[in-house]
């Protein structure tokens, strides 16, 4: 196998680690819009950092995919921390602070671009969008692990006040879990992943991966963190199948390995899979 296709692979499982347990919570607490918003912002850090690089960056060590995945990850925190701000008030609905949040991050930055493109830059726009996982570097297999196992050691420490959080939050007021810093430490771990996997499935894409495996996994699971395994596992299996599909016939990677998450969660519904995975497992 060739070099890029193991780059390619590895950096999707990483990506598929660590999208499967968070996007448990994400499932969970029925926040599949929020990952949205902070995946549309996502386009305004692309477009900042292509504009840092272009003014400043010859001054400054850094690689462009180093700065694009900072001033991404800059924007989404941006983003969850006003989100965190505005839930404050009683006036307007959470899911209509997201809409305002996302569709204007994600025009400020389709503007941005416009004004780059205008003076000279040329942007692949469609790898941002859909991702370009064939052209995955080492290091950006670096931040993917390094990144991830951050997250994942982070949630391992939050676990138990998280899932407190998710099945009632004033009782888990009551039982003393900090809750608006556990709800704001959550949503920077999602602003975190949606920067480092941008590049697997792109900026339109990337909540299916936070999305797709856990929904798929909710039929094999007990309890939740048999779920989180799962979704994990599932993320995978979908990342290699979508290369797959990919360097055989040729289709984007990125959706494809959505394609491929959607065809394991709809096959849960068609065929008695959770029976069978269950009895190799020995569950009665």
């Amino acid at each position: 196998m060739d070099a890029f296709l193991w780059r390619a692979l590895l950096g999707g499982i990483g990506v598929a680690l660590v999208a499967g347990p968070l996007g448990c919570f994400i499932v969970w607490r029925r926040m599949a819009y929020f990952g949205d918003t902070l995946a549309h912002s996502a386009l305004l850090g692309v477009a900042l950092g292509f504009l840092f690089n272009l003014k400043w960056t010859p001054h400054v060590e850094l690689t462009l995919n180093t700065l694009l995945m900072f001033s991404t990850l800059g924007v989404c925190i941006v983003i969850a921390l006003l989100l965190v701000i505005l839930q404050s008030q009683k006036r307007l609905a959470t899911d209509t602070l997201l809409g305002i949040l996302a569709h204007t991050a994600l025009s400020l930055g389709l503007i941005a671009l416009a004004f780059l493109q205008g003076e000279g830059l040329r942007i692949d726009l469609y790898a941002y969008l859909f991702g370009d996982l064939l052209a995955i570097t080492p290091i950006d297999i670096y931040w993917i692990y390094g990144g991830g196992g951050f997250i994942l050691f982070a949630l391992f420490f939050i676990w138990q006040p998280l899932l407190s959080l998710t099945i009632n939050e004033e009782l888990a007021q009551v039982e003393g879990v900090p809750v608006i810093w556990m709800r704001l430490l959550f949503m920077l771990m999602v602003a975190l992943v949606i920067a480092i996997a941008m590049k697997i499935v792109g900026i339109l894409l990337i909540t299916s991966m936070l999305i797709i495996p856990p929904a798929t996994a909710r039929r094999f699971a007990r309890t939740p963190e048999q779920m989180a395994i799962w979704a994990s596992l599932l993320g995978c299996i979908a990342v290699a199948m979508g290369l797959y599909l990919s360097w055989h016939w040729d289709t984007p990677t990125g959706p494809s390995i959505v394609v491929a998450a959607s065809l394991l969660f709809t096959l849960t519904f068609f065929l008695p899979l959770d029976f069978i995975i269950k009895k190799c497992l020995g569950y009665k």
